[in-house]
């Protein structure tokens, strides 16, 4: 980056960092700082009358800083919180040179800047828990300025709120909004309760290949690759089911993996194309064994995370106490249609779905025609956590025909708040059955469903060998994080969701960024009274929005009603 590029603040404290340097200070240190303390700690523990944490060593970034002369109170942030800090000069600076205060504290630190301090805790006049500094140490320098974000009485005022540059700069979004940390804290407290209840139960975390020859396990269009050394195509999975039942026919009773799935299709605020699942098999158990597993699941994680099985989530309030609700797929959409889908051909599934106002193509078999009234009609009705059980063959190709109606398999969905949680099944494990339904999806293929499952002869093969009685069951890692931390969208729960590539920055000018900002309030919108709104003279304005438009910034239209300008 050339020094022509960087903004005003930036070139500040790049010469803050040279003139550091020239004072002898190590901006980037390279030797161990030994904290033995966090603000949280100081803050739970500290007690006056004890006369605790006389000797303490944190560090944190700078947040804020409140210079009086020869002493200053300063707040740093590290992992668990804020703490405020007393900096005295005489003190930093046991010798006649006062550079340490002066020039570097004063001077060359800045908002955002990594520190550390050794000291003591005790309590100002103020009633603040404050740490007295004896000692100070530089241990990185920060070259960019950090988002203004003010707070007074506990409430946040310009706050970096912009969801593209929080999702791109989670770093920044991390720094700056500490209540964004509590929900990947509470991501993995979430992962360590799943975990610890599946060990309990003494089934085996295991993992299985993310590089596959043939995509199995799902219906779903894949991402494709090339390994060079083997010279051959290979999927990124989209599923990791068939490699967890093969690994019960090998004698595993139990097993689960949490998994980094990939599946080439859209985004939306509840999709990401990079997702975790965490599925899990365990044989002699079947679908409804597998609910009541389910059910434990949730409870144990609300509990884990609130301490009660309420949640809020938007508007509801969602109660994991089982046991939930069971509703089969016929009767939820004949409760929600009118229609009973029972026993009907692919030609009467598409006459319904003409009368419901469902559009269809001719790829979709009757699994995707009944997926589709479903998906449209009944989804949403679900709020509070159910059961939707016993799914048509036809959209369950790797699950066991049900007991008591063969057009129907061993399956249920959980649904929470209008969306599906959790799948699963009472396995197939019948090779010769498996084969037919392989070879139906082959047919689904052909007529152009480029989600139809491929014929995965080793895992035919490796059924052919026995697989015991098996349920497994999948649930999608994000959004359970989502369900369970209030989150309104799957990108507030990935660190790092996918996202478009990044427009390089465009440099405008004051008259500029005078329209922008009033472009970023309404777009489009009429060129004369975008005008009048920009308070800019004729020339300023003409400039502007010249200039605006020159950097692809923004458009000018001739519409009916004469100009509109709207942002690119």
């Amino acid at each position: 980056m050339s020094h022509q590029e960087l903004s005003e603040q930036e070139l500040i404290r790049r010469n803050s960092l040279q003139k550091m340097r020239e004072l002898g200070i190590e901006p980037y240190p390279a030797a161990q700082y030994h904290v033995n303390a966090t603000s949280a700690a100081i803050k739970n523990n500290y007690k006056e009358e004890d006369n605790n944490f006389q000797d303490v060593v944190i560090a944190g970034r700078l947040m804020s800083r409140r210079i009086m002369g020869k002493a200053a109170f300063a707040e740093i942030q590290d992992q668990e919180g804020r703490i405020q800090i007393y900096i005295n000069r005489d003190e930093i600076c046991t010798v006649e040179d006062k550079t340490l205060y002066n020039e570097v504290f004063k001077k060359l630190l800045d908002i955002g800047d990594i520190i550390g301090v050794k000291g003591f805790a005790f309590i100002t006049q103020m009633g603040e828990l404050t740490v007295h500094v004896k000692e100070l140490t530089v241990l990185s320098k920060s070259l960019r300025p950090l988002p203004v974000v003010k707070e007074k009485e506990g409430k946040t005022f310009d706050a970096f709120t912009d969801p593209e540059q929080r999702y791109r700069q989670r770093y920044v979004d991390l720094i700056v909004n500490p209540q964004v940390k509590d929900t990947f804290v509470k991501r993995t407290k979430i992962y360590n309760t799943m975990r610890q209840m599946f060990n309990e139960y003494g089934y085996h975390e295991v993992e299985t290949p993310i590089l596959q020859p043939i995509p199995g396990g799902a219906a779903a269009r894949p991402f494709i690759t090339h390994h060079n050394a083997l010279n051959m195509p290979l999927y990124m999975r989209i599923a990791n089911e068939l490699y967890l039942k093969r690994l019960i026919v090998g004698g595993f009773e139990g097993v689960y993996e949490f998994a980094k799935d990939f599946r080439n299709e859209g985004m939306d605020r509840t999709h990401n194309p990079e997702f975790t699942v965490m599925e899990i098999y365990v044989a002699y158990k079947d679908y409804k064994w597998m609910m009541e597993f389910t059910e434990e699941i949730c409870e144990r994680v609300a509990l884990a995370l609130h301490g009660t099985t309420k949640v809020q989530l938007g508007e509801h309030i969602i109660d994991y106490k089982a046991p939930f609700p069971r509703v089969t797929m016929t009767d939820a959409i004949k409760e929600h249609t009118g229609y009973d889908i029972s026993g009907k051909s692919e030609a009467e599934l598409r006459e319904i779905c003409d009368k419901l106002d469902i559009e269809t193509d001719e790829t979709m078999g009757k699994g995707k025609l009944i997926d589709e009234i479903f998906g449209e009609k009944c989804e949403h009705h679900y709020i509070q956590p159910t059961f939707i059980t016993d799914y048509p063959v036809e959209m369950s190709p790797l699950t066991k025909k049900h007991r008591d109606n063969p057009e129907l398999t061993e399956r249920f969905e959980l649904m929470v708040n209008g969306k599906e949680l959790a799948n699963a099944y009472s396995e197939l494990n019948d090779p010769i059955d498996q084969r037919e339904r392989f070879e139906d999806q082959l047919k689904l293929s052909e007529k152009g469903d480029d989600e139809a499952m491929f014929i995965d002869q080793d895992f035919l093969r490796a059924l052919e060998y026995g697989m015991p009685p098996t349920s497994g069951m999948g649930i999608g890692m994000d959004r359970l994080t989502m369900f369970m931390t209030n989150s309104p969208s799957i990108q507030d729960v990935l660190f790092f969701p996918q996202m478009k590539p990044e427009k390089k920055a465009v440099e405008l000018s004051e008259d500029e960024k005078v329209v922008f900002e009033l472009l970023k309030e309404t777009s489009p919108i009429d060129l004369n009274d975008l005008k009048a709104k920009s308070e800019l003279s004729n020339k300023k304005w003409d400039k502007a929005i010249k200039g605006l438009t020159s950097k692809k910034v923004a458009k000018v239209e001739n519409a009916e009603a004469g100009l509109t300008v709207s942002l690119l």
